[in-house]
């Protein structure tokens, strides 16, 4: 026999009576005792957020649940359409357009702003933005579609950030990415949700590699409420069915 080490893992483990999650016993320590929201930041950060974390991190979740019939939104209901037996292939496809036009912008920004972070110099974040305009390529965390003005999420989110008593660089520099590309462009582009969520998970201490998963997290619920929806008051067969009426015109 190798050696087999390796072959292990610090997240959970279970035995005939009991189940390990980071250490603590689930049953005994963890449920009832803990949210799922802590759960999740539990899992990722091996550490327990506190108070004011819990509440900036459980507001950003919230902020990504749902923005109405999203593409995500969607695809799932079409999914459905298709393949009624087949929940789970639906909640798949909603989750799996993001990227980097949707959702998928939480950690493009996160990323941006780590960036923009690690250079100590002075005009950091005006190169980093020039770069970005120069290049012909959208500021991450900048810009909706619906929300032209102001994305209503955003200064709810900077609030709780300001009430949680943590550092936030990341939240702060977005906002000074904002003020630069207006002023480079003569263009105020809001702050959309999803930057500045991926802005609150980056000052969380969550690196960017993982934060889409939390969004995905986030997304996840915003799906399965789609799916309940059209399970009572299907629209997916009818969409269908427009689309290729329209399409067929001459």
């Amino acid at each position: 026999m190798g050696d087999d080490s390796w072959l292990r893992s610090d997240i959970g483990k279970s035995t005939p009576d009991t189940i390990t999650v980071r250490g603590r016993n689930l049953a005994t320590e963890l449920m009832g005792q803990v949210t799922f929201t802590e759960m999740a930041f539990f899992l990722s950060a091996a550490r327990m957020p506190s108070p004011g974390e819990t509440r900036l991190f459980d507001a950003a979740l919230v902020a990504l649940a749902d923005h109405g019939l999203t593409p995500s939104a969607l695809a799932a209901r079409l999914t459905w359409t298709g393949a009624t037996e087949s929940l789970q292939g639906a909640v798949a496809s909603g989750l799996l357009g993001a990227g980097n036009v949707f959702l998928g912008v939480v950690d493009d920004t996160a990323r941006f702003l780590a960036a923009i972070l690690a250079d100590p110099t002075e005009g950091a974040v005006e190169r980093a933005v020039q770069a970005e305009i120069d290049a012909g390529r959208r500021i991450p965390g900048l810009g909706h579609p619906v929300h032209k003005v102001e994305d209503p999420r955003t200064p709810r989110l900077y609030a709780i950030a300001d009430e949680a008593g943590i550092p936030i660089p990341h939240l702060t520099v977005l906002r000074t990415v904002a003020e630069v590309h207006a002023a480079a462009t003569g263009k105020a582009l809001p702050i959309n949700g999803a930057g500045v969520a991926g802005a609150a998970f980056a000052d969380l201490g969550l690196p960017p590699a993982v934060i889409r998963g939390f969004a995905l997290l986030a997304r996840t619920a915003g799906i399965v409420g789609h799916l309940a929806e059209e399970m009572e008051h299907p629209i997916g067969r009818q969409l269908w069915l427009d689309v290729e009426h329209r399409a067929a015109q001459e």
